[in-house]
Order: C-alpha cells, then sequence, then structure tokens
C-alpha cells in the first residue's frame, strides 16, 4: 500500500468522522459543563458570579446559573440533534458573547499581562474552536430549498 493511497483513505475517513465527531464534541463540552453549573459543581461559578454582578441586577445569581447551565446544555442537545443545528447557531453566538465579556470586563481576572491570558484567560479564548467546529457543521448542512423558504 502507498503513502498516497493511505492518504487517501486517511481524509476520506476523517471526512465521513468529521461531523459526527464535531457534533458530539459539542454536545459533550456544553451539556456536561451546562450541568455542572445545574448542580452547583462548576468551577467556572465564581467567574460568571463575578461577571453577573457587573451585568445583571434583576435576578438572583443561584436563578441565573442553573438557567444559563440549563441553556448551556440546550446548546449541547441541539448540536447533537440532527436538523437542529440551526437553531444551535444563534444561541451559541449569544453565549459566545457572554462568555467573551470576562476578557473585557473582568482584565484582572483573565490577564495577567499584555496578550498573556490567566488559565481563566485560556479557557476563553480556546471558545474559538467551538466557533470553528460550529461553522464546520454550519458550512456541511445542506440548505433549505426554495418550497421551504417560502411556506
Amino acid at each position: 500500500m502507498s503513502i498516497q493511497s493511505i492518504d487517501v483513505k486517511l481524509i476520506h475517513f476523517f471526512r465521513r468522522i468529521s461531523m459526527p465527531v464535531a457534533r458530539f464534541g459539542l454536545f459533550v463540552i456544553f451539556f456536561w459543563f451546562g450541568f455542572l453549573k445545574v448542580i452547583g459543581m462548576s468551577p467556572a461559578s465564581p467567574l460568571v458570579q463575578q461577571l453577573f454582578e457587573q451585568t445583571i441586577s434583576f435576578m438572583s445569581f443561584n436563578t441565573f446559573i442553573v438557567l444559563f447551565g440549563l441553556f448551556e446544555c440546550l446548546i449541547g442537545i441541539l448540536f447533537i440533534t440532527r436538523g437542529l443545528e440551526r437553531i444551535a447557531i444563534p444561541f451559541l453566538f449569544l453565549h459566545m458573547i457572554t462568555t467573551f465579556m470576562p476578557l473585557f470586563l473582568l482584565p484582572e481576572v483573565t490577564w495577567s499581562g499584555f496578550l498573556v491570558p490567566t488559565l481563566e484567560g485560556q479557557y476563553i479564548i480556546k471558545n474559538l474552536v467551538i466557533i470553528a467546529a460550529a461553522i464546520g457543521i454550519v458550512a456541511n448542512l445542506h440548505p433549505f430549498s426554495e418550497s421551504k423558504v417560502k411556506s
């Protein structure tokens, strides 16, 4: 077997599994991390609470963290459920806005120096990979047909 044929087989294999793996990965991240918030065991809760205290004042933090966790679980379920990815994307966009906020609103927590993120900052910046995976999933969706769009 030549290197070229191995290369082709690997490319076809990874092309075949890339979407299910990306969907499963997003499901695991969102559902697991969301569930940890719901049951009060998330290591991100202190950071979320600091951001909450600077931005939201119309509900208690305990209520917010559970709702936020359920929102993350929902995003995970939407990504793993074929046909619901289009719903997941605007939710992901909203989630990413809130997730990136500490980089700007809590710089003392997310940066140890110019362009040197803390562990929390790295945790937030890695969400660029989540965005890339979501873009890849959407890029592989089939467009709505004309008849479905008009209905």
